[in-house]
């Protein structure tokens, strides 16, 4: 297919060792497929590459918790995984797993090639060992109390408790999650990328990348400004990739090395499958290639840092053209935490609703740029006043009357009105829009402009009343429907991305051929005559007690996963006295305003009833400065005054902080200046 443009599109390999989650769908795998679906239509080559990533830490712990081996657990979510991708409609070309004979060969290889080239540096270091196991101990096999907040259940890789990233030597009392013996430090020998070396390649490789999220180069800049360190490639375990060196028995490639390669390994299987072998190259080592990278916020280092850096310097590969990373999706207002049970499972969902409904409702709640949040109530108001009562409404309306009153053909268009004209251009008009979106990953907005083309023709068609006129103007009422029914049909196709058994269905009742291209949308893609039927309605409205129903089921799970209260513990007593010295008063947010260049702080006036005071507050992660004005605080009056960011902070706002670390105002009702004892 040589004049067709050549896409390789890969989305995050998701670990296999649980279901699929909302957040998972959110961050990598909806996008990806919504955009795929759009350039299959433009009639580009594309190739949709994934997998289940087979290897690392995460598998054995589950196979140890289970009591099963490591495989057993990678074929049991694999099979479910791949089966509930398929189910919702995540239109992979491919989809591979990293425990497959190919990846284990494909990323030996990669290794041996960087190994040959030097690039590799040895070095023998001291790491946790457990005696008792005979194993040196990854992160996640390390446990003990956190240094930041004092959590006794903290990882050797993080605290879950408050959030901090850790290395097993800071934890204070390590012990073996294994054997709950106290680790021992015991030298051993690996492979590392010196990262450093190469980051100014990797620079100048960067500057090159346009219209790259800000979010995404934000990170990467980040780690840039910090300076690389060298990061081992390999590590001891037992499952994994083997090194492919005869001294380094026992040892297998760190996950985050040969988990990437995993999108070159599956491309080779999907090839072998389509009866090329060689047809791989074309995708990955074809400098016309545009390759794209679906993944989310936590592997924006390893997709725009690592991966880069191993296949510049194996050489001969294609690297990414954009990485269009989301940020994470919370759920009810809390960040989603499967050990916690606050979750919603896809193959759940699809137990209980049309893949397209979440489809759409999740795609207008995307976190593109920064974190979003799905609700259940947004959730039904998005399919009862969106796809029900604009969309659903609006294309039953034209087929409808189309039906009922010119025998079911769509009528000539006579001596067209303005508003028949302008409603005919608004087709090429959102049609430019939606094609923009698209192009420059904005998914949310390209669900907006096909929706508002559904709006334009709702409204058009309340204003024409062909109810009235098809007895008294015949001729305005038939110019009514064939401008509607081309709305239509080109909604039926601006919307597959989105909704691909909806408009399959919309399609088919408005007689227009399922292999459309995108260049076919347009004004005129009914013609006169063309007959068309009245189909079932494409979208029922969700009821209340449907959506209560599912708020407590998420409820119910997250109780039965943990019914302790998740809050710190207690701090030391103080005395009386202690508390006394404090001067607490209520107050009232006069105006708010962010600090430039911090990400966090707002400066803050407050009304203390005495003076209005400037607070500085870092919360603007979690509040709108323009929304504050009237919020009801209360005040830590006497606090010594402290400049932050170059503005002086006269006080303290006293702020709650939930379970999954969101803030919420200590309210009071009293009058600004009230001391609160």
């Amino acid at each position: 297919m040589p004049n067709k443009k050549r896409i390789l599109v890969t989305s995050a390999l998701p670990y296999a060792n649980g279901p699929i989650h909302l957040g998972h769908l959110a961050g990598a795998y909806l996008t990806p497929d919504f955009y795929v679906r759009y350039k299959r239509r433009t009639d580009a080559d594309v190739a949709f590459i994934c997998g289940s990533d087979e290897h690392g830490v995460p598998i054995t712990i589950a196979a140890e918790k289970e009591g099963v081996s490591p495989q057993d657990i990678v074929d049991r979510y694999h099979g479910m995984n791949k089966k509930v991708f398929e189910d919702f409609g995540i239109s992979f070309d491919y989809y591979g797993r990293t425990s497959s004979k190919v990846h284990h060969e494909t990323s030996q290889e990669f290794f041996t090639t960087l190994n040959n080239k030097g690039f590799f540096k040895k070095k023998t270091e001291e790491q946790l060992y457990d005696p008792k196991a005979d194993m040196f101990l990854p992160d996640r096999y390390v446990k003990g109390t956190c240094p930041n907040c004092g959590y006794e259940e903290a990882y050797g890789d993080q605290c879950e408790k408050c959030g901090t990233s850790l290395s097993p030597t800071e934890l204070i009392d390590p012990f073996s999650a294994l054997s709950g013996e106290k680790p021992e430090l015991k030298k051993t020998e690996h492979w590392y990328m010196p990262l450093g070396d190469v980051q100014p390649k990797l620079e100048k490789w960067l500057d090159t990348r346009e219209n790259w999220k800000p979010n995404v180069m934000g990170q990467v800049k980040s780690w840039l400004t910090d300076g690389l360190a060298d990061r081992a490639a390999t590590r001891d375990l037992s499952w994994g990739v083997p090194v492919p060196l005869e001294e380094a028995k026992g040892k297998v490639l760190y996950v985050w090395f040969d988990a990437p390669i995993g999108y070159v390994s599956a491309t080779k299987e999907w090839a072998q499958k389509q009866g090329n072998p060689d047809l791989w190259k074309d995708y990955w080592q074809n400098e016309e290639t545009e390759l794209y990278h679906f993944i989310g916020k936590d592997n924006i280092v390893f997709h725009c840092i690592m991966f880069p850096i191993v296949l510049m310097e194996h050489g001969g590969y294609v690297l990414p053209k954009n990485v269009p990373a989301n940020e994470f999706l919370n759920l009810e207002g809390k960040k989603l935490s499967t050990s916690r049970g606050w979750a919603v499972w896809l193959h759940e969902y699809l137990e209980d609703f049309e893949p397209d409904l979440l489809r759409y409702a999740l795609g207008t709640t995307l976190p593109e740029s920064k974190d979003s949040d799905f609700s259940w109530k947004d959730f039904q108001m998005h399919i009862n006043t969106e796809l029900a009562d604009v969309l659903g409404n609006f294309t039953n309306r034209s087929l409808s009357f189309t039906v009922n009153y010119v025998e079911g053909k769509v009528p000539e268009l006579v001596e067209p009105s303005d508003i028949d004209l302008e409603a005919l251009k608004a087709i090429e008009d959102q049609k430019e829009k939606v094609t923009q979106a698209y192009e420059n990953f904005r998914f949310k907005e390209a669900i907006s402009e096909t929706m508002n083309l559904a709006r334009i023709g709702n409204r058009y068609f309340t204003e024409t009343e062909p109810w009235k006129t098809r007895k008294t103007e015949p001729i305005k009422a038939g110019n009514t429907l064939h401008v509607s029914l081309q709305i239509s049909a080109a909604l039926s196709c601006l919307f597959d991305p989105i909704l691909p058994d909806k408009m399959k269905q919309l399609r088919s009742q408005l007689g227009i051929s399922d292999s459309f291209t995108w260049n076919d949308i347009s004004n005129n893609m009914l013609k006169v005559g063309d007959s068309v039927i009245q189909g079932d309605i494409l979208f029922e409205k969700i009821e209340d007690d449907i959506i209560e129903e599912q708020i407590q089921k998420l409820h119910d799970k997250a109780k039965e996963a943990d019914p302790t209260p998740d809050v710190p513990e207690l701090k030391d007593n103080i005395e009386f006295g202690d508390f006394m010295k404090l001067d607490l008063r209520a107050g009232k947010i006069i105006s708010a305003k962010k600090i430039e260049k911090s990400t966090k702080l707002l400066e803050i006036k407050v009304d203390i009833g005495i003076e209005q005071r400037t607070i500085v507050s870092g919360i603007s992660k979690y509040f709108e400065a323009d929304e504050l004005a009237g919020q009801k605080v209360s005040v830590v009056a006497n606090l010594a005054p402290k400049k932050l960011m170059g503005v002086e902070s006269k006080g303290m706002i006293l702020m709650a902080e939930n379970p999954d670390g969101s803030l919420k105002f200590v309210e009071t009702d009293a009058e600004p200046g009230s001391p609160i004892t």
